[in-house]
């Protein structure tokens, strides 16, 4: 059975219908939904969300302007979405502290309409290969400009499973997060984005998630799958693949959610 507390990214599943969509969820078996914020504008799919009674546990977002954020937490508010998680926009010829003070600066307008509306606004630590739309690539990072901004964190485990002190970094982000996405990477692919399911690669995710389990982390764990590996074998069954694992993962943790 699916732990219920797993999504799978419907960026995952890019280019899907709103009835493929609804199709792969029920044949999942999950019950939560992370979404694309252009989704929020599709009444189909808006429809389906509702029909099902499924839960939208995060939004993504590229933030490029104060104005931009709040419709997108007035979309995600209307549909229950607990948190929206963004990539920040680039930095350009700034500092990152600079740009860090430039993006902190931009969001803080919307603070205030997000707590009035329930929604946690969130930044993602992503590869510095999206260095043109974003400018936090390690989870340090993140954690840094999240502090500076007042804003909660999404981390994705691919991205970080390297860095140096990941179990002291962890803790330090836990208070703030709202969203863990797990991914696994198999040694030597240079096929980017290169990610593969989880239990296929070397990547401690078991380990990972029952150090934050341990840590008071109550949220969900979304399933972030594509790249090569995951064509190869085909969207649905990697995400079945990915569903199974991972549950069998949470309940040998002693954690199952059911």
């Amino acid at each position: 059975m699916v732990d219920q507390r797993l999504s799978v990214h419907d960026v995952s599943f890019l280019g899907a219908t709103p009835a493929e969509l609804g199709a792969h969820w029920a044949a999942l078996g999950v019950s939560r939904l992370s979404l694309i914020d252009s989704e929020l504008l599709s009444p189909d799919l808006l429809k389906v969300i509702s029909a099902q009674g499924y839960s939208v546990e995060t939004v993504y977002h590229l933030f490029v302007s104060a104005e931009g954020l709040r419709a997108v937490i007035d979309a995600a508010a209307a549909v229950g979405a607990r948190a929206i998680y963004m990539l920040t926009g680039g930095r350009g010829e700034l500092t990152w502290e600079d740009a860090a003070d430039r993006f902190c600066a931009a969001v803080h307008p919307c603070l205030d309409q997000a707590r009035q509306a329930g929604v946690a606004l969130a930044i993602e630590n992503a590869s510095g290969l999206y260095a043109d739309i974003h400018i936090a690539h390690t989870l340090r990072d993140t954690i840094e400009l999240a502090e500076r901004g007042d804003l909660d964190i999404c981390i994705d485990l691919f991205h970080c499973w390297t860095e140096a002190q990941l179990p002291a970094l962890l803790d330090r982000a836990l208070p703030r997060t709202q969203m863990i996405q797990l991914s696994d990477y198999v040694l030597g692919d240079r096929s980017l984005p290169a990610r593969a399911v989880p239990g296929d690669g070397t990547i401690p995710i078991e380990r990972f998630v029952a150090h934050a389990l341990a840590g008071g982390y109550r949220h969900g764990f979304d399933l972030e799958l594509i790249g090569p590996r995951i064509e190869q074998e085909g969207r649905f069954e990697a995400a079945r693949r990915a569903c199974e694992a991972v549950s069998v993962m949470l309940q040998r943790v002693g954690t199952s959610g059911g």
